[in-house]
């Protein structure tokens, strides 16, 4: 969004209030603030990208139960995950959280989250397998658009709350807030499909078997079926795993 563009929004929605039988309560002043937070919202530097994903991350574990160290589940983490070869800059912090729900989530400063309920339903590649896919999602740019797409929207919503739009000036329940929206970010099916091409080539380069990236996404067809309402952040698994085994 450039800045032109952002002038025309508030002056558009400055429009629509003004003419609005409830005129009487109109906050201009708020309304200006709030379509300043769209246009920065859409132009956060890549530091400030990754300084708000950092501190939501930081809201996301306070909230959930992460596995110690001495845990099973980071040990197994730790063993698949040794060595692994990723083509990208970012480089990614992966934990778990102690939740049964079947799902995993990154952000854009490399946060990898896998949930202990999706690493009892899958074998060791497959569980690779999605730790790619995540950081195909962090490499690929598509978890800083998602992040853009959380930010503005809290900020339209919150336009007090994010003044100047860093992360250290957001009060903790704007972070939640984040956080929240990132855990649950949605992405295109171009997104998906870019994100697990991405983690078949890891699966390659690394020398794992690359069957596990079908088989993973076989068996949330057969939890869920082919919706999205559960794997809310992830959907058609059926139509990707077609696609890989199309791709291979």
């Amino acid at each position: 969004m450039t800045k032109k563009t952002g002038t025309i929004m508030i002056a558009a929605c400055v429009s629509i209030a003004l003419c609005h039988p409830v005129f009487a309560g109109f906050d201009l002043g708020g309304m200006i603030k709030a379509g300043t937070d769209l246009t920065k919202a859409a132009t956060l530097t890549e530091g400030e990208v990754k300084l708000l994903a950092s501190e939501a991350s930081k809201v996301s574990d306070s909230e959930n139960k992460v596995a110690p160290t001495s845990s099973p589940y980071t040990k197994r983490i730790d063993k698949l995950t040794k060595g692994m070869k990723y083509e990208g800059s970012t480089k990614p912090t992966i934990k778990v959280y102690m939740v049964s729900e079947v799902n995993a989530f990154a952000m854009a400063d490399g946060t990898v989250r896998v949930y202990s309920g999706l690493m009892d339903k899958m074998t060791d590649d497959e569980v690779r397998y999605v730790i790619g896919h995540e950081i195909g999602h962090v490499n690929l740019g598509h978890s800083k658009k998602a992040l853009q797409t959380a930010y503005t929207t809290s900020a339209a919503r919150k336009a007090g709350a994010a003044t100047g739009g860093v992360a250290g000036k957001l009060s903790d329940s704007a972070l939640g807030d984040l956080a929240e929206k990132l855990v649950h970010a949605q992405y295109s099916q171009a997104h998906e499909n870019e994100a697990d091409m991405y983690a078949l080539n890891l699966m390659k380069t690394n020398k794992y078997d690359p069957k596990a990236a079908v088989s993973a996404l076989r068996k949330l067809e057969k939890m869920y079926g082919n919706e999205s309402s559960v794997f809310s952040s992830h959907p058609a698994p059926g139509n990707r795993a077609a696609a890989l085994e199309k791709a291979m």
